[in-house]
């Protein structure tokens, strides 16, 4: 199955477990293909820096390792103006460029689009309900 997952559900996962973590280990053990784009993959990288820095300092930058050699990596092509934040934008033309069918989010403003050319947004709650049992 072929995700998108944002930033929220990547360091939720990373620092503080729950469904956000059974997501990256699903990731990780090939349950799923996570598509990213490098764009994305710094975003990953940033925040979990700032988290570092600011509440988790006994962890190594490479806490994220395992999930990133489990991503795909993509080139971005399709321009989405979508979003109310256009930050969010680049996580729906990653998903349009991979041909992926969920973006796994926890932002409301992409959880509110719902569905996107043929693309589910959904929570990690409900992905993991439906599809990792």
């Amino acid at each position: 199955m072929r995700v998108v997952i944002d930033t929220n559900v990547v360091i939720s996962g990373t620092f503080f477990g729950g469904k956000p973590r059974e997501i990256l280990e699903a990731a990780v053990d090939g349950r799923i293909v996570a598509f990213a784009t490098p764009e994305i993959v710094d975003e990953y990288q940033e925040v979990v820096d700032e988290m570092i820095s600011r509440k988790q300092g006994h962890l190594r930058r490479d806490v994220l390792a395992p999930f990133e050699a489990a991503l795909s990596f993509i080139r971005p092509q399709s321009k989405v103006e979508v979003c109310r934040d256009p930050d969010d934008d680049k996580f729906l033309g990653c998903a349009i460029d991979a041909r992926a069918i969920h973006i796994v989010s926890g932002d409301k403003d992409l959880l509110t689009i719902g569905e996107y050319s043929g693309i589910e947004i959904v929570t990690a709650a409900e992905f993991c309900e439906r599809y990792l049992k």
